[in-house]
């Protein structure tokens, strides 16, 4: 039986820049699927506190499929099934940004929603009384205290976001399980490249956590 300490862990020091693309493509997804996701969800949460029913029936749909339904079998069904329908494949990476941006949003609108719902009644029927209109209460009054309260479960969101990148792989978003993959199958160091590749999500997720945490206090303290 073979201790960690007889595998070849200098060895990886010749494959950082490739996984260093392969954290690059992790952090874009993530990011900027994420922005798509905090639009989408403010727009889906929003609506799923709308007195219009068809409104709130879209936004209810959206919601419950896709949390209904793997971040994996989305991916999948995007890259493989949609181009069957619409004659196009998209680039994997665009793909894996817009999977993330669509399953991070059906998620986000529900912390959007509970957020706004968390603040007292009391906070709209005071802007309304002062002569604001119910959408000028809402950006300017309402919206800014419930944003406070999203903030936490934001952060919580982004880090879960992060880790399903791994599940990109599978449509060939070069991201940083694909760039692990591809090393340990040519090289066959399976032990040190994955162990690498662990090493680097956690180091994302702790600090993540360190800076969510952070903010988290100074809330508190300017509450």
């Amino acid at each position: 039986m073979r201790s960690l300490w007889d595998f070849n862990w200098v060895g990886v020091l010749e494959f950082l820049p490739q996984l260093g693309v392969g954290l690059l493509y992790t952090l874009l997804v993530s990011v900027v699927g994420l922005v798509i996701g905090f639009v989408l969800g403010a727009i889906f949460g929003l609506a799923r506190l709308s007195r219009f029913k068809i409104v709130y029936a879209i936004a209810s749909i959206y919601i419950e499929v896709i949390r209904g339904t793997p971040l994996l079998v989305q991916a999948i069904w995007l890259f493989f099934a949609l181009p069957l329908i619409i004659k196009y494949t998209l680039p994997s990476v665009l793909a894996g940004i817009i999977v993330i941006g669509i399953n991070s949003g059906a998620y986000i609108a529900e912390i959007v929603r509970g957020a706004v719902q968390s603040i007292d009644k009391g906070q709209m029927e005071a802007g309304r009384s002062l002569g604001m209109s119910h959408h000028i209460t809402m950006l300017k009054v309402i919206w800014p205290q419930a944003f406070k309260r999203m903030i936490p479960p934001l952060g919580n969101q982004f880090i879960i976001s992060i880790k399903d990148t791994s599940l990109l792989s599978v449509i060939l978003v070069p991201e940083l399980l694909f760039q692990g993959r591809t090393i340990a199958s040519n090289h066959f160091n399976s032990v040190e490249i994955y162990t690498t590749v662990a090493v680097f999500y956690l180091a994302i997720t702790l600090t993540l956590s360190f800076v969510l945490r952070r903010t988290e206090k100074r809330l508190e303290l300017r509450a």
